[in-house]
């Protein structure tokens, strides 16, 4: 079941985040953004648990995607949350979706490339901009990749 996230889950979405990412805060561009304040939405499963998650964060004509986590990948849950959050934006009046991925996260870009997302930008070294924000992201990311650079995607949908 999906269904969008209400007041009665930030509890819930807080300790998710703390399980999955290791912290209630996400960083992009510069900016901290705690995901159980955002607007989203949950899937859960069995017993009420958490089987997906999005966050995203609306300014003027513009959402950003904050947080996607499905928890058992290839089944279209992600998918499905990505797709819930796309229609919030576009009935905010929103033109287009914005994301931020690191440069070592694969399997985030073939995801969102096979979703409609391009790659728009890259800034280089910005993730030592966000140690200073979140001092627990770690130096090596994904395949041993350093982290180093931040990667925006977008997919226009107005």
């Amino acid at each position: 079941m999906i269904r969008a996230l209400s007041d009665d889950d930030r509890g819930l979405v807080a300790r998710f985040a703390r399980e999955r990412w290791g912290s209630e805060v996400v960083v992009s561009r510069g900016r901290l953004h705690r995901m159980a304040e955002l607007p989203g939405f949950v899937a859960t499963g069995d017993g009420g648990r958490i089987a997906g998650l999005v966050t995203y964060l609306i300014e003027v004509d513009i959402c950003e995607l904050v947080s996607l986590d499905a928890v058992d990948e290839g089944r279209g849950v992600g998918t499905q949350l990505l797709e819930l959050a796309v229609e919030a934006a576009q009935a905010a009046g929103c033109g287009q979706v914005q994301l931020i991925t690191t440069n070592d996260n694969m399997r985030a870009l073939r995801f969102y490339q096979r979703r409609g997302f391009r790659l728009a930008a890259l800034h280089a070294g910005a993730i030592e901009q966000s140690r200073a924000l979140k001092p627990e992201i770690p130096e090596v990311g994904s395949h041993g990749i350093p982290l180093r650079d931040e990667l925006l995607l977008v997919r226009d949908i107005g």
